[in-house]
């Protein structure tokens, strides 16, 4: 960093110049191909990469590309429709012509032109969500923002030094895919019981049962949180608004719970249709509701811990067995009679307490984000984005 100020200092101590996109870069265009035409093209071995909206990629070999426009050097790609970003590719690439890329004549400044971007690429979010129900950004939007463009040493320096923090997250970031394969190897293992241990039903260990029906004019902007199988965000036991984005009246709450029962503190949930099968464990007592068939409650009991329970949902062995309940359904569901004969291991408590504590070890260096590898990985993404927005901040000269 003080490498970096003193070179500021001498090259630009009058401030940086500032410049429209369009007037210090070349725009590059695509290619006119649908999704169709690069799905059916698409190969491994392919070596042009071509992007589409949002995430899609696929690789394929030129002669396939129908009208291609092939980029052979270095650039920046503006992904303009659904998921706003930017990607750097220094290989040979093309992309739908409904997104555009920029290159110049130093590789260098392509480089420090992303990260310019990745820098503001709130505001172009920003810019996409007021035009429509699908973001996008018009050409316009890009070709007229104003970049420091401080001289060729200073953008080397810049980039050599997000580099280096972007090289150590994707570092950590493979490392932690490798712990997570590890943890899921490890957890299929401490479920593989023979036949000394007993598989039981579900539906007789416990009652299994879902809510009564909510009508969508009955939900309030208050009251009982009332949750639906989209509020279960992953399988680590996470709902993205502890609130709840519905609620319904208390006295409905209790007319309700009259008819179906109540949910209790430990009650395990899973999701009962759409993606079936992800578990929850209710960690407190207290009113609180779901929408019927989307919710499916399994009631604590002292046959079962709920976290071994949980665990035992997320690994292979029951995720496989999912496959064959959905199997040649157009929308998957996993229904209360379902979720009844489920049949599931039940070693004895003290067994399944140690397998709780094992895995509870190795989730929290995969998956905790206060503590293990994505934690590390957290801190060092702020880090490069206070890094990035300090050194692309710069004084405009007069």
């Amino acid at each position: 960093m003080s490498k970096l100020s003193e070179m500021i200092a001498r090259l630009c101590p009058n401030g940086v110049e500032y410049k429209k996109i369009k007037d210090a870069y070349t725009r590059l265009r695509g290619t006119p191909i649908t999704a169709t035409q690069m799905k059916a093209i698409g190969r491994k071995d392919g070596e042009i990469r071509i992007f589409a909206g949002g995430k899609t990629v696929v690789d394929a070999r030129e002669e396939d590309i129908p009208n291609a426009n092939i980029t052979r050097v270095p650039a920046v790609l503006v992904q303009s429709r659904g998921v706003i970003d930017f990607v750097f590719y220094d290989k040979p690439f093309t992309f739908k012509n409904e997104m555009w890329a920029y290159t110049a004549k130093e590789e260098i400044s392509v480089k420090y032109l992303y990260y310019v971007l990745q820098n503001s690429a709130e505001h172009f979010r920003e810019a996409a969500s007021g035009m429509g129900a699908f973001p996008q950004i018009s050409l316009k939007v890009t070709e007229d923002f104003l970049i420091p463009l401080p001289p060729l040493p200073i953008q080397r320096e810049i980039v050599q030094y997000l580099d280096n923090f972007a090289n150590l997250t994707a570092e950590l970031t493979a490392e932690l895919a490798k712990r997570k394969k590890q943890y899921e190897h490890y957890r299929d293992s401490l479920f593989s019981f023979g036949d000394d241990i007993p598989r039981i039903e579900i539906g007789n260990l416990t009652k299994v049962f879902s809510a009564a029906r909510v009508h969508k004019n009955e939900w309030k902007k208050e009251g009982v949180p009332f949750y639906r199988s989209s509020d279960v965000t992953s399988w680590h036991n996470h709902i993205e608004n502890p609130r709840g984005k519905v609620f319904i009246s208390h006295e409905l709450f209790e007319k309700l719970s009259a008819k179906s029962g109540k949910f209790h503190e430990g009650d395990v949930f899973v999701t009962g249709g759409g993606s079936i099968g992800l578990p929850y464990i209710l960690p407190f007592e207290g009113p609180f509701y779901v929408k019927d068939a989307d919710l499916i409650c399994i009631q604590k009991t002292d046959r079962f811990e709920s976290k071994f329970l949980f665990y035992y949902f997320m690994s292979t062995e029951f995720r496989d067995y999912l496959n064959t309940v959905s199997h040649g359904a157009t929308i998957a569901h996993y229904t209360i009679s379902q979720v009844e004969k489920t049949l599931v291991p039940l070693p004895p408590i003290a067994e399944q307490r140690r397998i709780i504590t094992l895995l509870d070890r190795f989730d929290a260096l995969c998956n905790s984000l206060t503590e293990g590898l994505p934690a590390e990985i957290a801190l060092r993404k702020k880090q490069y984005e206070y890094y990035r927005d300090k050194l692309l901040s710069f004084k405009e000269a007069s």
